[in-house]
């Protein structure tokens, strides 16, 4: 595991969980508004062993309930599924952050019964994945494949979009819909610059009716969808 932040504690990124956050390092999207771009390549920092961070949790076990495993794109380290297993062990649950390119992976973990909770990022609507994950050549079917899995209900999960002034139109909304229909949860999550932006100087966040107007759009196709990163106009 090539693990390069951690947060040691957050009530935020592991729903209904007290929780720790690891960054893993490397990335097979290259999203022009991505906020931790400094994870994406190979020669990101290492600054934790997989030791180092299972004694950390050996050692918080009993305030911890969970851990978030985010990145980068964490479905790309070699030893994952070990690297989780060690966690388990600890009686601590599982949350995967991906963007859902590696299905073959995704499905793997959740049939071996190795994950809690989900979260799959929707960049866009499906005509503009391209520009919003910079990637030429998508094969669309790999998203496609998680996205018709996760809405197969096996574990809890959540779709979420960060709307990106610059990326994003009305029309990534019309489309993402029809896409997750029937979805349990989806978030749509404000832009923010967090100083570590791949395209420095290029995109905005959206006002709160902005975003309020977007949510709506997809509201009608999903169980629960709300604002995620602020706050609902008065």
């Amino acid at each position: 595991m090539k693990i390069c932040g951690l947060q040691k504690t957050t009530l935020l990124d592991f729903p209904g969980k007290v929780a720790a956050t690891l960054f893993t390092g490397g990335c097979n999207f290259r999203c022009p508004f991505c906020h931790n771009s400094s994870l994406l390549t190979g020669d990101a920092e290492e600054l934790y062993s997989s030791e180092e961070i299972l004694q950390f949790l050996e050692k918080r076990k009993k305030i911890l309930q969970g851990v978030c495993i985010t990145g980068g794109e964490p479905t790309l380290q070699p030893d994952l599924e070990d690297f989780i297993r060690d966690i388990r062990v600890l009686g601590l649950s599982i949350k995967l952050d991906t963007n859902g390119y590696r299905p073959d992976i995704l499905l793997s973990l959740c049939r071996k019964g190795l994950l809690d909770y989900v979260a799959m990022d929707i960049k866009s609507g499906r005509d503009r994945y391209e520009t919003a994950t910079g990637i030429r050549n998508l094969d669309m079917e790999k998203i496609d494949e998680s996205i018709r899995f996760l809405l197969e209900g096996n574990l809890p999960y959540e779709f979420r979009t960060t709307a990106v002034r610059g990326i994003h139109k009305a029309e990534d909304f019309r489309q993402i819909g029809p896409w997750i229909k029937g979805c349990r949860r989806y978030f749509l999550q404000a832009f923010t610059d967090s100083g570590d932006i791949l395209v420095p100087g290029t995109y905005g966040a959206f006002s709160a009716e902005e975003m309020l107007a977007f949510l709506e759009l997809v509201r009608p196709f999903t169980e629960e969808a709300s604002l995620r990163g602020i706050d609902y106009p008065s």
